[in-house]
């Protein structure tokens, strides 16, 4: 079973899960914790290979979305959380979204940070340049590159930093295995843009998330059931590059479905 953190709220208006992107580790909301925790009762869950979960051993040669969303299943229903709003960042809002598919009842509501619904050209040039050499370069190189590429700007050092330190844990068979995700991921993020759901959803990007924020954009127009949010000068990991924004922004999110009830 994967490693997780729970800080529990015993009058708590429910609770949040959060789940952080490739390479990263529940290490990359610890400034989202002070906050939530007053309100809500938080978990934070390290996925396959990442952070303290890297200790799971596994004799498989690829992963699934559907395996990798499991897994966060498999600790919900240990903790005996029926219900739970998500919060996700890159890689993690797919497997948030997977779980919407398949457990809708599961899900109260959807935070998709530095969401990642389709891939540019530029990424599928990455994706192309990983398939290639990720069995004869150090998977770290590769990685330092993508998250160069992806948060490209000085103001972006901190979460580039903070990804890259998190990648360093894992091992070249880890990375093989997570990359191996991109062969089936099209396919996936097309049925998530032609097929929405009726989770309450918000979209959280940074203005300079140049690789997947148009697409989002576009996304919007079509799915009219869903939220927006873009917050200024910040990138793809927009939950460390503005954390004080980005909660705010989330907090309104949920205070308003709360309203609602």
């Amino acid at each position: 079973m994967l490693k997780f953190k729970v800080f529990k709220n015993k009058n708590a208006k429910g609770w949040i899960t959060f789940i952080h992107g490739a390479g990263g580790s529940s290490s990359i909301w610890h400034k989202q914790i002070k906050t939530f925790s007053k309100q809500y009762s938080l978990l934070l869950i390290d996925l396959r290979g990442h952070g303290e979960s890297n200790s799971v051993k596994t004799k498989l040669k690829k992963y699934n979305f559907q395996l990798l969303s499991n897994d966060i299943l498999e600790v919900l229903d240990k903790l005996k959380v029926e219900k739970s709003h998500f919060v996700g960042i890159s890689l993690g809002t797919i497997l948030i979204r997977d779980l919407a598919e398949r457990f809708p009842k599961r899900i109260e509501s959807m935070i998709l940070a530095g969401a990642v619904m389709k891939i540019n050209f530029r990424g599928q040039l990455l994706i192309r340049l990983g398939n290639t050499f990720k069995t004869f370069i150090p998977y770290l190189l590769l990685y330092r590159l993508f998250a160069h590429v992806i948060m490209p700007k000085k103001k972006h050092r901190t979460s580039r930093n903070l990804f890259i330190n998190e990648a360093k844990k894992l091992y070249q068979k880890e990375f093989i295995r997570w990359f191996s995700l991109t062969s089936k991921i099209n396919p996936i993020l097309r049925l998530f843009r032609l097929q929405p759901t009726n989770i309450p959803t918000i979209y959280i990007m940074g203005e300079e998330d140049y690789m997947f924020l148009p697409s989002i954009k576009n996304l919007v127009q079509q799915h009219t059931n869903v939220g927006l949010e873009i917050i200024p000068k910040a990138g793809h990991v927009v939950n460390v590059d503005a954390p004080s924004l980005f909660n705010a922004k989330v907090l309104a999110f949920l205070n308003n479905l709360n309203n609602k009830t």
